[in-house]
């Protein structure tokens, strides 16, 4: 047995985004499908109903993606998952919180929101629940999990009125970021960041969508290759500097991330710390309105702190002016 434990689904983007981060970092680990043989372990060991969960030889438990990538970095420092220059740092945070809490949206709207997609996922979702031991009534019992994954919706932001922003946000973020690994291996270079990972658990999700699926492989094929590379990620050399990146990063952040994640970030952020049970917000021109997200909050205030603390980086304050963004060091 090894040190580290992962309990995870290949249906979670967020297990997906530990994985291959231990598989890059070298780390030798049990990879544990959490499913009806194992839900008992999982549920005396978990705080949280929710995978990944990794057990470690020198830390607590913990399942908490952000986190366990962040300590595992600190353990583990060889090959760096952290750009080398300070503003490509502070970025990357930024991206790996865009890719937890925003794109994660358009993948549970992709899924759950409309069919067929939501039938082959209640499916996948049931296969791996029982760990391939399936009830006679399989139509029934897959039809369950649709609906409480479908209950869910509005809980991550995927209400119908929502629809007109989330649509256009997925093939915008995607046409952008397939222009930008065209040109380069990673996010920020030849090395993955944590940014990469993050991103890449939830392309990992969409390809195994039919719709999603079907649009990433015919529009987004640089994408496409890099997230079946990001299962087990190499560095191919080392971090590029800003300067290098910012032709093709820039539109990245300036056309999708300040249109959609970074305003619906911080309106959330004010809705928590004001106790409101909604958060509205004008995104991309159209209203979007959902229930708080005090998780997110939280880890948006974070964002916000580690950005902050560098932004005397050089060419960081330039980059967010350039993204309308510029608030984020205020």
């Amino acid at each position: 047995m090894s040190n580290y434990r992962l309990f995870g689904a290949e249906t979670s983007p967020y297990s997906l985004k530990v994985r291959s981060f231990l598989r890059y970092k070298g780390v030798e680990f049990d990879w544990i499908v959490r499913n009806k043989e194992t839900d008992e372990e999982f549920a005396a060991l978990a705080r949280v109903p929710t995978v990944p969960l990794l057990l470690s030889p020198n830390r607590p438990a913990n399942q908490d993606s952000t986190s366990i990538l962040a300590t595992v970095e600190a353990d583990h420092s060889d090959p760096s998952a952290v750009p080398d220059d300070p503003a490509c740092a502070a970025l990357a945070l930024i991206l790996e919180d865009y890719a937890d809490e925003w794109l994660n949206k358009l993948m549970f709207f992709n899924r759950w929101g409309q069919k067929p997609d939501r039938e082959v996922a209640g499916e996948r979702t049931m296969e791996q629940l029982l760990n391939g031991d399936l009830p006679r009534a399989k139509k029934k019992t897959r039809d369950q999990i649709i609906k409480r994954m479908r209950d869910r919706l509005p809980l991550v932001g995927v209400e119908k009125k929502n629809e007109k922003t989330l649509k256009p946000s997925f093939e915008r973020f995607f046409t952008l970021l397939n222009a930008h690994l065209e040109n380069s291996l990673f996010l920020f270079g030849g090395r993955p960041s944590a940014a990469d990972f993050a991103i890449a658990g939830q392309v990992a999700q969409l390809l195994m969508d039919p719709t999603p699926g079907d649009w990433l492989r015919a529009q987004a094929p640089f994408v496409t290759a890099w997230s079946e590379f990001m299962e087990a990620p190499k560095a191919g050399g080392p971090f590029k500097p800003l300067n290098e990146l910012d032709d093709t990063l820039l539109p990245l952040f300036r056309e999708e991330i300040a249109v959609t994640y970074l305003p619906w970030a911080k309106a959330n952020m004010v809705a928590a710390e004001a106790a409101e049970e909604r958060v509205s917000v004008k995104l991309d021109g159209k209203a979007y309105e959902q229930i708080t997200q005090h998780y997110a909050a939280r880890a948006f205030k974070a964002v916000l702190k580690a950005v902050n603390g560098s932004k005397k980086a050089d060419g960081l304050s330039a980059f967010l002016e350039k993204a309308a963004a510029s608030w984020l060091l205020d």
